[in-house]
């Protein structure tokens, strides 16, 4: 009995998630230790963004530290990406981590020494490149990750597979790419993963502050494009037209009550956007033919036949009733960021441990998209955010997400990373026991 009740106090005193750990201690030390070095890595990769599918640069420089640190290293795979495995010294579950390595066609406008200078040509179009996302630190964050759980190899339970992903913000037109490819490269087999783990930076949380959700966290996104077709003429004399301009206007108009008179809301939220319109080449001349193209969000599944039927019905008949002619084209992308109801149950005292209980805060579900969904899709997966604003500034000074203002604060870096460590110490053992403990 007396035994029974010291154990008990033991478990109050020192918590479930092992608060005085030693291997957390060192983790914990080790992370603080090489946060200069993680923060130098991430800089050098703002200042040098590659595209989707195009991370060579990117690759190589984290191809090279993961075998410095004796890690079994794949390279190419989905095109650029990097894989690598760490068997630990004890027995454990499969983990992968991941980080996603590409940058943005975005011209950067922020003052910082290592501000990007590289253009490229996107679509056509002469642009910037810039990691307007934060894909830089999260890169920086995992490499710094792969240290540390490098250096207490003889104690980890499990083996740990760290996946640097291409291209999450879309392969170029006609390639394949992203977490799609990965996964049916195998990426999550030999070994077989049995959860992954995955944060974002956001320039709207602060600075400590880490934020999650169970179940649907971020929208399913599709593409999609119009081309109206009409009647060229002389712009003196447009009734001798069919006008596309006109027609493509009104269909951009019409797409707004696909959401505000089609779906049932409370159901979740859902957006249809045109993000860019094309059509003409001079001031005097109706043209034959518009283009416009535009993404669909959603939190709930069943809502995208509803929005796709509509979508084609609005623009097919709005073109018709002008006497010009709509061609809808749909590219389903990404599903619903799904964190497993279970896992993330399991695994918020872990995030609890590194942040404190009052900076671990359930975030509402979100219309931005990420193809970590992909993953999440196989394997149970918890996809959180990290907090990347200053602490002296409000969310509404602070640039969105893919915007040339875009700024990341690397105070945080160091909690990202002991945030993946921690979870990768306490899924093994919650798993070890949830095994012997079922049989």
């Amino acid at each position: 009995m007396k035994n029974s009740i010291l154990a008990a106090l033991l478990l109050i005193s020192f918590g479930s998630h092992g608060a005085v750990d030693p291997v957390k201690k060192r983790m914990d030390q080790m992370a603080k230790e090489i946060e200069k070095k993680v923060i130098t890595w991430r800089r050098d990769f703002h200042e040098h963004p590659e595209l989707g599918n195009r991370e060579f640069r990117t690759s190589e420089k984290i191809a090279t530290h993961l075998k410095a640190l004796g890690l079994d290293v794949k390279t190419g795979v989905a095109k650029t990406g990097v894989v690598a495995i760490l068997k630990g010294g004890k027995p454990g579950p499969v983990i992968a981590l991941r980080a996603d390595m590409d940058g943005l066609p975005v011209t950067e406008r922020v003052d910082v020494p290592f501000v990007s200078k590289v253009t490229t040509e996107y679509n056509g179009q002469q642009t910037g490149v810039m990691h307007a996302c934060g894909h830089d630190g999260h890169v920086a964050i995992l490499m710094g990750v792969a240290e540390v759980l490098a250096g207490v190899k003889s104690e980890v339970k499990g083996t740990i597979k760290f996946i640097f992903q291409p291209a999450e913000e879309g392969a170029p037109q006609g390639e394949e790419g992203g977490a799609a490819l990965m996964i049916k490269e195998g990426v999550l087999e030999n070994p077989k993963v049995d959860a992954i783990f995955g944060l974002h930076l956001n320039a709207q949380t602060p600075i400590g502050q880490i934020k999650y959700r169970p179940g649907g966290t971020m929208a399913a996104v599709d593409f999609f494009s119009v081309k109206v077709k009409g009647k060229q003429s002389h712009g003196a004399y447009p009734w001798l037209s069919i006008d596309p301009i006109v027609t493509a206007s009104q269909i951009v108009n019409n797409l707004q009550t696909i959401v505000s008179r089609k779906l049932d809301l409370t159901s979740g939220a859902a957006v249809v956007t045109v993000g860019a319109i094309h059509g003409g080449i001079r001031q005097n001349i109706i043209p034959e033919e518009v283009n416009m193209m535009g993404t669909i969000r959603y939190l709930d599944a069943p809502m995208q036949k509803v929005i796709h039927d509509n979508l084609r019905q609005v623009a097919e008949k709005t073109a018709e009733s002008q006497g010009a002619k709509a061609d809808v084209k749909i590219d389903v992308m990404y599903p619903v960021t799904y964190n497993d109801p279970t896992l993330t149950d399991q695994m918020v005292g872990s995030l609890e441990e590194v942040a404190g209980k009052d900076n671990v805060l359930l975030t509402p579900a979100v219309t931005g998209a990420e193809d970590f969904s992909f993953f999440q899709q196989k394997v149970p997966g918890l996809f959180f955010f990290l907090g990347g604003a200053p602490l002296n500034k409000s969310q509404a000074q602070t640039a969105p997400h893919h915007t040339p203002d875009f700024y990341i604060d690397e105070g945080g870096f160091e909690l990202g990373i002991r945030a993946f460590c921690h979870l990768v110490v306490d899924y093994a053992e919650q798993h070890k026991s949830a095994k012997v403990s079922s049989r």
